[in-house]
């Protein structure tokens, strides 16, 4: 394939669900300049810090561009393709007859790109490992188990209607740093203030004075970890003042007495010391969202990561059910995108809904959700000896030594491995544990179409951006590394894996499954006349059988008029069908064909939460964040989004210094009962007395990882403060936000 012609290209941003629209400039064979598409029809021109740098990833010198096998003494050598995997066949081998012994890892970045996002499924099916790990854990599992219970599909998850609703409640969320999070929406802070500028008003609760918070209409300080007591408070106030209307719901709905009885004990007087918010602001917010003529609430990462992640993710559906905001325009709405996501085929096993908690863990006894274990016990998996012992992983694109809590102790733990395998683009903190990496390609070496993120989105649209440069002679591409892996975790040699048979089987598997599907646009076609029109192997095709068969394909001919992937190639700044409209009916699959209002496993959490109100809160708390400039651990390696001052800091209270005797740019030291740091100090009243932050994705300074600028920004890792063990109970989700701390100075200047 040629590289791109000198000029401007069109293309998507990959770096985050906001899904901008870029135009990238090149001359001579090399990006030149990046700047926002004004003709964009999703993103019309915004752009952040981060998309203006897209190009510094693809001419990182430290970026990988051909395998690496570890040597014995600990260093690193290239090595080709073939003897690549061939290492990998020989670390794999002893490993094969104990399939207990091997597990998986994914990191965020696979949702992201083209391949891995509609290959990892297929890996998992076709490898058969149960024991898989992933940054959903660490981010928004509770959200998967809600939607699960509720609405009988993990990811159909219901948005905020940003663009034409009158009243937002926003919990937990910092699109001034991070855009929409859950939400694909371009811009998200100009569409706030267009909520401002029709009449309405957007409300934050954060214990953080966020940029968010401060372009609000009203901030409201909260205690960390307590969003679901003032959630519940707030269900108490819809019944008790008779404001309870289920509109449009009315006979789709099940439960309402059991929520009407479980949130009896929860007043605005009974939460108002665990929140430390007036009781008398919980019934005028409530009020505020009942009465409005279209309100909504939203919540995401900041009520995911708590010690309540379920209940607050639960409780935030619930409001908008009960106040009649629910498949609402203005209301909390499901997406209808132009291509379905693999995401959205429920798994076989929970045709009949969904069970948790099947089997456990076998150091800790950790629940499975949805077919994880909370990432946290990945270290003591490994390290732990005994039948079952985690003695090989395999890492997709991700870095858990800093994502995951209790990140030192996986550093020590995979030291043990026998086998390490990662699928990474950089020698980083956890792959340099690996033996062998397989690099993928660079954002621009590869075409691009966001695979399940527009199942969130604010509008029905879609974008296809082609691949800028070729992919390098011999480089073989992420999905075929990860098919090529899978055939020999099932025991076939490097030498003898047929990557284009393999795929063929999986994607005839896909389109027999979408034929046999009862309200498929295909169902009963034959499928030989399908996969016929699909020649060549790899994700290009999977995308363009998921238009075709999606709401405006074409239906193999059905609707002669309708959308291909050929049709969205001649149409590069996108095409956009329109807003959300009410599909609650085409949601829901639960058992009962309603929406469960009140799912038993979730509502036995609740006893959990009024222990709680009586509970003292501790002196100090931890919380994490987000910030523009940077990406979890990812974009740490690029120059120009490192420069100016430090942004690993602790932010703290001016009442809160004072009490622990820390000042303002020098060092101090904090500790949880998982570990301790030191770290400079940031005075600032942004944050809430009592409440302590410290950014999320630092903690560059372990030896033998290739990133020559972050390593220069190194700072800390905010999870070696996070108590593995503590964690959302019903989901298992990591507890990072409201870790008790204790604050002093340094010992070091």
């Amino acid at each position: 394939m040629p590289g791109a012609a000198s000029g401007a290209h069109a293309r998507t941003c990959p770096l985050c669900e906001a899904m901008c629209g870029i135009e990238v400039f090149v001359e001579g064979g090399r990006v030149t300049k990046i700047r926002g598409n004004e003709h964009d029809v999703w993103s019309k021109g915004y752009i952040c810090p981060k998309g203006t740098a897209l190009h510094h990833l693809h001419d990182d010198p430290d970026r990988l561009r051909r395998p690496l096998i570890r040597n014995d003494d600990g260093s690193f050598r290239e090595a080709s393709w073939g003897e690549a995997f061939e290492e990998v066949e020989r670390r794999l081998a002893p490993l094969l007859e104990t399939p207990d012994a091997l597990a998986v890892y994914a990191g965020n970045p696979v949702a992201h790109n083209f391949s891995l996002s509609r290959y990892i499924g297929a890996f998992i099916q076709l490898t058969g490992i149960t024991a898989i790990y992933s940054g959903g854990t660490v981010d928004q599992w509770p959200r998967n188990v809600v939607s699960a219970l509720m609405y009988g599909r993990a990811w159909s998850i219901p948005i905020p209607d940003v663009d034409r609703t009158d009243f937002l409640l926003m919990l937990g969320a910092n699109p001034f740093d991070s855009q929409g999070s859950l939400l694909a929406a371009p811009y998200l802070m100009k569409r706030l203030r267009g909520i401002q500028a029709r009449g309405g008003r957007f409300v934050v609760v954060d214990p953080r004075r966020t940029g968010t918070a401060k372009r609000a209409d009203e901030w409201i300080p909260i205690q960390p970890g307590t969003d679901a007591a003032l959630l519940l408070a707030m269900v108490n106030v819809l019944f008790a003042d008779d404001l309870v209307d289920l509109g449009t719901l009315v006979g789709k709905v099940r439960g309402l007495d059991a929520v009407r009885e479980l949130s009896a004990g929860f007043t605005p007087e009974a939460v108002t010391g665990t929140c430390r918010i007036p009781a008398e602001r919980v019934r005028q917010l409530t009020r505020e969202l009942a009465g409005s003529r279209s309100g909504v609430v939203y919540g995401r990462i900041g009520t995911c990561t708590q010690e309540f992640g379920t209940l607050s993710s639960w409780l935030i559906d619930v409001l908008n059910i009960l106040t009649g905001n629910f498949d609402e325009v203005g209301g909390a709405m499901f997406s209808n995108p132009i291509a379905w996501s693999m995401l959205s085929l429920r798994p076989p096993e929970f045709e009949e809904g969904f069970e948790l908690g099947r089997f456990h863990s076998r150091v800790r006894g950790a629940p499975e959700v949805l077919g994880q274990f909370p990432v946290s016990c990945l270290a003591e998996e490994i390290a732990a000896p005994g039948q079952g012992q985690i003695k090989g992983l395999i890492t997709i694109a991700g870095n858990p030594v800093l994502s995951a809590p209790g990140g030192d102790r996986l550093d020590e733990a995979l030291a043990q491995l026998d086998s390490m395998i990662s699928v990474d683009n950089w020698l980083n903190e956890t792959t340099r544990h690996a033996h062998v990496i397989l690099p993928g390609q660079s954002p621009f070496e590869q075409a691009h179409y966001d695979e399940m993120i527009w199942s969130w989105a604010v509008r029905s649209a879609g974008k296809y951006s082609p691949a800028l440069f070729p992919v390098p002679d011999g480089t073989v591409p992420e999905w075929e590394v990860l098919l090529r892996l899978a055939a020999m975790v099932q025991g076939q040699t490097a030498a003898d894996v047929d990557v284009e048979e393999i795929d063929d089987f999986y994607f005839i598997g896909l389109v027999s499954m979408i034929t046999e599907q009862e309200g498929s646009r295909i169902h009963g076609r034959d499928v030989e006349e399908i996969v016929a029109e699909h020649p060549e192997p790899g994700p290009e095709r999977i995308l363009d059988f998921a238009i075709r068969t999606g709401p405006w394909g074409d239906a193999y001919g059905a609707d002669p008029d309708g959308l291909t992937l050929g049709r969205m190639k001649q149409r590069p700044n996108g095409i956009d069908m329109g807003p959300l409209t009410p599909r609650v009916d085409d949601i829901v699959q639960t058992p009962s064909g309603k929406i469960e209002l009140a799912p038993d496993y979730i509502v036995a959490d609740v006893p959990r939460l009024k222990a709680r109100l009586a509970s003292a809160h501790p002196p100090l708390v931890l919380v994490s964040r987000r910030q523009l400039r940077s990406n979890n651990s990812w974009m740490h390696n690029v120059a120009s989004l490192m420069s100016g001052r430090p942004r690993c800091t602790l932010l703290i209270h001016p009442e809160d210094a004072a009490a622990a005797g820390v000042e303002d740019g020098k060092l101090g030291h904090i500790r949880s009962d998982a570990g301790e740091l030191e770290v400079p100090v940031e005075v600032s009243n942004e944050m809430m007395p009592g409440v302590v932050c410290l950014p999320h994705g630092f903690g560059h300074d372990k030896q033998g990882a290739r990133l020559s600028v972050a390593s220069r920004h190194a700072g800390v890792c905010n999870n070696v403060l996070a108590p593995g063990a503590l964690v959302d109970v019903p989901s298992g989700n990591a507890v990072v936000n409201g870790i008790p701390v204790i604050v002093a100075p340094a010992t070091r200047a």
